[in-house]
């Protein structure tokens, strides 16, 4: 795991998407250029949509971590290592950035 990923890391959703919940999923629609890029856009099952909502509540990936725990029946370093991942995939992407980045707020 990446040193970055180990600290209370804190995550914010990039200001250059759109985002709707439609039958219990969460459509996340990149916008490129003033217009949405259709040939990117990523659906979130019901977790996903959890979480994609807790880092708009500015919460850490160990928190994100701790609510799965609570919630589902998984192990702590299993529900982490699964969101890092998640993390990692939606900073890939262009949806997500390390809070700081991008001129947001630390």
């Amino acid at each position: 795991m990446s040193e970055a990923l180990l600290s209370p890391a804190k995550y914010v959703r990039s200001s250059a998407i759109v985002s709707r919940e439609i039958g219990g999923e969460t459509l996340v629609v990149p916008v490129r250029g003033g217009v949405g890029d259709l040939d990117s856009i990523f659906s979130f099952n019901p977790l996903g949509s959890e979480l994609w909502n807790l880092l708009e509540a500015g919460t850490s990936v160990e928190e994100m971590a701790d609510w799965v725990v609570e919630h589902y029946e998984v192990a702590s370093q299993q529900a982490l290592a699964d969101i890092q991942a998640f993390i990692e995939e939606l900073s890939g992407a262009g949806l997500v950035h390390h809070r700081g980045q991008h001129g947001s707020q630390a």
